[in-house]
């Protein structure tokens, strides 16, 4: 039985950990060669070994989203290595905490704003001309449930992924014509190197999400592999610039 991504070409950012390589690992199980692009090169080499056994021709490459000149590297590297890119996965992003939202100092402001959002429009931007030169082309962006709810706690990343819905829904208007599908996933309470320093900042809000979720756990990385192949197959095709909770029913609540 042929594999849903077979000969597909992927660059997933942010995807040596938590999301970003549980949706590479289903990508490679479903037959997709894929490039993780992060700025961590030991957690790369890592990530990379986990991947090879299922996909023995991915590879890594250390990127900074932040950088324009890395992120063309990437693309080059792309075409070189394999000759076309077919999925990207803007996965990388940050977050700050303040008491309150004006606590935050700017710096960390623009730090989240620049890592969140700004670099999905770069990415985003630098990996069009390859995918309108195929026709063809499948764009996930990684929002949030701070897409949807506010947090007094994490004001600048609550703001950037409620960007990234509005930004993913622009871009799927413009580009719909040359059959390139742009959509968001919006995770819920996933467990991950990022919620676990929540975890450690706030216990009982970390106890009590479970409780508040009608699947009754947090979510893994793995959770988000479905829904991601599903929007980088062909049977996504008539899926354009929506936003999907995978979330176990935490939004609904």
């Amino acid at each position: 039985m042929k594999n849903l991504l077979d000969g597909k070409i992927a660059i997933v950012t942010g995807g040596n950990g938590g999301i970003g390589l549980g949706i590479a690992e289903g990508f490679a199980e479903e037959g997709a060669k894929v490039i993780i692009a992060s700025r961590n090169k030991e957690k790369n080499n890592s990530a990379i070994q986990k991947i090879k056994n299922i996909s023995k021709d991915s590879t890594t490459f250390e990127l900074d989203v932040n950088n324009q000149d890395s992120i063309n590297s990437l693309m080059d590297f792309a075409i070189k290595e394999y000759g076309s890119i077919d999925i990207l996965v803007n996965n990388a992003g940050i977050s700050r905490r303040s008491d309150e939202p004006h606590l935050l100092p700017k710096s960390d402001w623009n730090d989240v704003i620049d890592t969140n959002l700004n670099s999905i429009h770069h990415m985003t931007s630098a990996v069009f001309p390859h995918l309108k030169k195929n026709k063809s082309g499948k764009i996930i962006n990684i929002g949030s449930m701070m897409s949807i709810f506010g947090n007094a706690n994490s004001a600048a990343y609550a703001a950037s992924k409620g960007g990234v819905v509005q930004y993913t829904k622009s871009c799927a208007i413009a580009w719909a014509k040359y059959n390139i599908q742009i959509n968001t996933i919006l995770p819920g309470w996933i467990v991950t190197d990022m919620t676990n320093e929540f975890k450690k900042v706030n216990p009982k809000r970390y106890a009590s999400i479970a409780g508040r979720t009608p699947a009754e756990r947090w979510g893994i990385p793995k959770d988000l592999a479905g829904t991601a192949i599903f929007l980088s197959s062909s049977f996504s095709d008539f899926v354009n610039g929506v936003s999907i909770p995978v979330d176990g029913g935490y939004s609904v609540m």
